[in-house]
């Protein structure tokens, strides 16, 4: 067992506080004693760091830290904010050596591999970067970006009709992808609809067997029924009544959310990706086909075929009888 392998468990972690941490980071720690034995673990979930978390751990089992290694999934903080710095709690646990993944790109709270440098710890970097990166590439988007990381969601038949002409639309895809997208409900900060989806389908946006509960965002200008599950009362919902995309991401940024998963329908989806705040798809396609009906993606004032928007296909698997698409947008135009 060496680096890699504590930090893949530290990354494995750190997957645990999606949905828990806004404003800050997802972060997950192991603790290995010098003789190669995992002695403590811990993730941030909105409270401790998750330095702090592994060494409580230990302790709380009467396991001496002195002389560990600390395997972190992101540089350790050196500010004092509403919690001391987790440097001073790593040198003060007697740990003698941190690996790290990622560096910190926060300013307010860089810093620390230097000040556990002057205390005499032992440092080593980047071990499993891009994954741990990529593990918490939205709250890293947002400190890069200044803006949350939002996620498109949609379901659709395979020819690309999200409902029939009728309207209808329950149930285009199965239990089994369903059931993945309330996954990615409770792992994201916020769930994002349009006044349109909010009508059409009377959703709750609460994610199934999880504790978790995103804040809901309706935008738009239509009134929502107070009997709507919008309004049951199960999560935090905000009703922006504007269509202006860009005082949502100021609103977004006042709150502090890391990510947003956007459920919405062709009209909303398609003013985003339109501005460029589109950062990542995934597309659940169902076996069928209506010929007609309201297409996934709405408008997006493209006149030629060299202005078409292109994305890389990230992964692709089947989830139960449907394709999951995952994908992201690419930069570069396509001649």
């Amino acid at each position: 067992m060496d680096d890699q392998f504590y930090m893949a468990r530290a990354i494995e972690l750190s997957r645990r506080g999606l949905g828990r941490t806004f404003p800050n980071p997802i972060v997950g720690a192991v603790i290995v004693s010098p003789v190669g034995e995992i002695i403590g673990e811990g993730f941030h979930s909105g409270g401790d760091h998750a330095e702090v978390v592994a060494i409580a751990n230990c302790a709380e089992r009467a396991i001496s830290t002195e002389g560990s290694t600390i395997y972190v999934t992101l540089e350790p903080c050196n500010h004092i904010g509403k919690r001391p710095p987790c440097t001073e709690a790593i040198a003060e646990a007697g740990i003698t050596r941190v690996v790290y993944a990622v560096r910190d790109p926060n300013p307010i709270a860089a810093g620390g591999a230097e000040r556990l440098h002057s205390l005499g710890v032992d440092l080593t970097a980047h071990i499993r970067e891009s994954e741990s990166a990529f593990a918490n590439r939205a709250w890293l988007h947002k400190i890069t970006n200044k803006r949350p990381y939002i996620t498109w969601k949609i379901a659709s038949t395979f020819d690309g009709f999200t409902a029939a002409i009728d309207g209808s639309s329950k149930w285009i895809t199965s239990d089994e992808a369903r059931s993945f997208v309330h996954v990615m409900r409770a792992e994201s900060d916020a769930i994002l609809i349009g006044t349109g989806t909010a009508l059409a389908d009377n959703p709750s946006l609460i994610p199934k067997s999880d504790a978790r509960r995103p804040l809901r965002i309706v935008m738009g200008e239509r009134q929502i029924p107070e009997d709507a599950q919008l309004n049951n009362g199960e999560a935090q919902t905000l009703f922006f009544r504007s269509r202006e995309v860009g005082k949502m991401i100021d609103k977004a940024n006042e709150i502090g959310l890391n990510s947003i998963l956007l459920e919405a329908g062709p009209t909303l989806g398609a003013a985003l990706l339109t501005e460029g705040l589109v950062d990542e798809i995934h597309w659940f396609q169902a076996p069928t086909v209506l010929g007609a009906g309201q297409k996934a993606i709405g408008d997006l004032h493209i006149k030629t075929l060299s202005e078409r928007r292109n994305f890389m296909i990230f992964t692709s698997e089947m989830i139960g009888p449907d394709l999951h698409t995952m994908l992201f947008p690419k930069l570069e135009a396509r001649s």
